[in-house]
């Protein structure tokens, strides 16, 4: 006696395509909610914005009026040379945020709340480096608004200038991830304050962010003309004002891409470990 072969429901092979665009319509709209909810964040705690605006004014003023009249940097006006630095400066700095903000929300037991909702664990992560990469749209565009008062200028048109600003601001997105790792794995708000420091004020102040590497000594040209903050700033530099771009440009989008997945993988285990 033969069995007759079980023929499979319609529409059952069907069912995978639709549950994974379900899945990344869920991401995708819980990372919404996330960054609007961080972003209301700043919204109602206007100080942090206006502070976080006064320092990278303070560093643009400063550098070009104290240092601006002895720094040797070719042909370039030291302004124009120092904005693009002040800008990847800001948003290196502005990282340490998502820190700190993970920090507090840990410290509150807001993280709690929201691995037990029905919601995407990864949301929580991308909602947070979405809404604080974004405030380097405001940082940067002001730095930019001053520059421009005091002498700064665009040398190799608006497409360029546009591209130079939009790489700083992807270098800040992927720098926003190291840092949500730094926030995940310390935990203490005090510790997250104290350890953001550590990695910016080196790969800010040894990069080509306010001099020319080539001004360094030997042993430190060959980390500074290698690091990611030098990358970027070259890059953006001679976007803004013509020179080689091509090889900058991809060492900047490699930098930014590896520290992406690097710390992005790191990132979204540390929270489910959690």
């Amino acid at each position: 006696m033969t069995t007759a072969p079980t023929s499979t429901p319609a529409g059952i092979g069907q069912l995978e395509p639709p549950l994974r665009r379900n899945s990344l319509a869920r991401f995708l709209a819980d990372t919404a909610t996330m960054t609007r909810r961080n972003v209301l964040y700043l919204v109602r705690r206007p100080q942090v914005v206006v502070f976080a605006l006064i320092s990278p004014i303070m560093f643009v003023a400063l550098f070009n009026y104290v240092f601006g009249g002895s720094m040797s940097v070719g042909e370039l006006s030291y302004i124009d040379f120092l904005i693009p630095g002040i800008m990847v400066q800001t948003v290196m700095f502005g990282g340490g945020n998502t820190a700190i903000g993970l920090a507090e929300d840990m410290g509150r037991g807001v993280i709690d709340r929201f691995r037990s909702l029905p919601m995407s664990r990864m949301a929580v992560l991308s909602g947070r480096t979405a809404a604080d990469a974004a405030r380097g749209i405001i940082t940067n565009t002001v730095i930019l608004t001053v520059g421009l008062v005091i002498g700064f200028r665009f040398h190799n048109g608006i497409g360029w200038a546009v591209a130079s600003f939009l790489l700083v601001l992807l270098f800040g997105y992927s720098i926003t991830w190291a840092y949500a790792w730094m926030g995940l794995k310390l935990k203490s708000v005090e510790a997250v304050q104290a350890a953001t420091f550590l990695p910016a004020f080196p790969l800010t102040f040894a990069a080509s962010t306010f001099a020319p590497v080539t001004g360094m000594p030997n042993w430190l040209q060959v980390f500074s003309a290698n690091q990611p903050v030098t990358q970027v700033v070259d890059a953006a530099r001679a976007m803004m004002h013509g020179g080689d771009i091509a090889g900058p440009l991809v060492r900047s989008l490699a930098w930014c891409f590896a520290i992406l997945l690097v710390f992005g993988f790191l990132s979204v285990r540390e929270y489910r470990k959690g």
